[in-house]
């Protein structure tokens, strides 16, 4: 997991080389008012979902891990807490290689981060996080799914 503002997602082009095209796509795209929905740029590889998601508490969100796919997570109208577990310490729970997902029920984190906007939480496959938890109704934010 990585926790850093978006000016300094360049830093970060030697993990994956597809992060120098959300670099780009940055420079070019206000997220701000763009519409939600999903933008795709580099095929299945490399896309953005832009969603208006309902905001949970910690006690209604749930951990997930992906297999094939780096998270690339902003939030644009406010902050949003993340909570973290690494795989590792995960129990098994059945993955939906479908929707490249695996859900963690009941399980609670170990530790939680917030982010605000204009900063990013970056998750690779090895990161259980529990994302969309706000004091809000709401939260836009981008997802960037990068190919791992």
């Amino acid at each position: 997991m990585i926790i850093d503002t978006l000016e300094n997602l360049s830093k970060y082009e030697a993990l994956n080389p597809l992060f120098a095209d959300v670099v780009e796509f940055l420079k070019v795209h206000d997220l701000n008012t763009m519409e939600a929905g999903k933008y795709p740029i580099k095929d299945k590889d490399l896309f953005l979902n832009l969603q208006v998601a309902k905001g949970r508490t910690k006690e209604t969100a749930f951990l997930e891990t992906h297999v094939e796919m780096i998270d690339i997570q902003i939030p644009i109208s406010g902050a949003e807490t993340f909570g973290y577990t690494p795989l590792e310490d995960l129990p098994d729970f059945e993955y939906n290689a479908e929707k490249d997902i695996t859900k963690y029920g009941d399980t609670k984190p170990q530790t939680y981060v917030t982010v605000v906007p204009r900063q990013m939480a970056i998750f690779f496959p090895q990161d259980g996080h529990m994302p969309c938890i706000t004091e809000e109704a709401e939260i836009k934010k981008a997802i960037f799914k990068v190919k791992a």
